[in-house]
Order: C-alpha cells, then sequence, then structure tokens
C-alpha cells in the first residue's frame, strides 16, 4: 500500500492569523515608546547589545531577552511585558478552520510544518494552538539552523518527513517560500484564504 502523501504547512500568516510582514516593525516600534529612546539612540543601543540570531540558534531566548533588557536598561517588570507581548504579536490568533481542517486529514494525508521562526516558538504555539496533536514533524528554522528559502530549510525537512520532493504539497503566504521550495522539487500553494487552500489541496490529494 502506498504511503499517504504530505501537507506541509507554514505557520504565521497561514495556521496563524498574523501579518509576517508588519508586526515586528510595529512591536520594535512599542518597545521604542517603553524605552523612552529615540529611535537612532534604540538602534545605537540594539547595535551594541550584539543580540544572538534567535531565528536560527536554539537556547538563545533567555541570552537575547536579558540582552536586550540591558541594552535599553529596562526594568523586570517591562522586560517581561515587552516579551509577552512579543509572543503575542508573533503568535497572532488561530487560524482556527485551517487547524481544524489539517486535523481532519488524519487518514487521508499526513501533516507537518516548516516555518521560520524564533527560539521559544515551539513552546509558545504548543500552549496555545496544540500543534504537535496534528502535525509531525514540526520543523522549525531556529532548530534546522537555516531559514526558508534556503533550500537546506526544505531539504531538512524531507530528510525528517523521510519523503520525496513529489510526496508532498506546501503551503505558505510569501512567494519567496514557495520559490524556494519550487527550487528543490516541491509543489507549493500560495495561501491567501482558507477556501482555495483547501481546494488546491484536495486537487493534490486526488491527483496523488
Amino acid at each position: 500500500m502506498p504511503e499517504k502523501p504530505w501537507i506541509l504547512f507554514d505557520i504565521g500568516g497561514v495556521l496563524e492569523v498574523v501579518d509576517d510582514d508588519t508586526w515586528q516593525e510595529q512591536w520594535w516600534e512599542r518597545v521604542r515608546a517603553v524605552s523612552g529612546l529615540a529611535q537612532d539612540e534604540l538602534d545605537a543601543r540594539i547595535d551594541a547589545a550584539d543580540l544572538p540570531r534567535i531565528d536560527l540558534t536554539v537556547g538563545t531566548e533567555g541570552a537575547f531577552w536579558a540582552g536586550l533588557a540591558a541594552g535599553l536598561e529596562l526594568d523586570d517588570a517591562q522586560r517581561a511585558a515587552i516579551r509577552a507581548d512579543f509572543w503575542d504579536a508573533y503568535c497572532g490568533t488561530g487560524n482556527h478552520e485551517l487547524i481544524e481542517y489539517a486535523r481532519s486529514l488524519r487518514g487521508r494525508a499526513r501533516t507537518a510544518i516548516l516555518s521560520n521562526s524564533a527560539d521559544g516558538a515551539r513552546e509558545e504555539e504548543e500552549r496555545r494552538f496544540g500543534f504537535a496533536a496534528i502535525f509531525d514533524p514540526i520543523c522549525y528554522s531556529h532548530e534546522l539552523g537555516v531559514a526558508k528559502p534556503e533550500p537546506d530549510a526544505y531539504l531538512r525537512t524531507l530528510e525528517a518527513l523521510g519523503a520525496g520532493p513529489d510526496d508532498v504539497l506546501f503551503i505558505d503566504d510569501h512567494e519567496l517560500a514557495i520559490d524556494g521550495a519550487a527550487a528543490v522539487g516541491i509543489r507549493g500553494v500560495l495561501h491567501r484564504n482558507n477556501t482555495s487552500t483547501i481546494a488546491a489541496i484536495e486537487r493534490f490529494l486526488v491527483d496523488s
């Protein structure tokens, strides 16, 4: 009996309702307001803090928040508040229709995640949305050490899936990520809304 195909989902902008293109800039503006610093001074202090790359490394979240707080001279309450605000903005709200559709695929397809991420995302998103009950494996850039659209992000994910490119349909809300998948032979669907994405997945399953 042939193996079931894989549906590989991005998180931000797909399984989570969040604008990946704007939330970080808006969050940094709120950090600036909390710090009371002018933008030039904030930028200079951030550069001087030499914060770790939490998007490509594991175990660095604590050092990031400690370094940010020290660089901006924030107290413990301010540090806790901007960290909570970060994760609220990062995670947005659950796209519950698509999450439940993915859950319903059990028996017809295998479901997994490939997401550009920050250290701490696995714990935060699991606490909020329980992704591990639906998606396995969940491949995060900070754990892979490489981010989309770099080819290795997809190749390492295929290795984790134990799958070939033809066995996978990838769902993402950014053309660059879809193009990166195509470069290693993975078919992609640009997520614009749940209706069109679900229809594309259904067509893929019929053809598989």
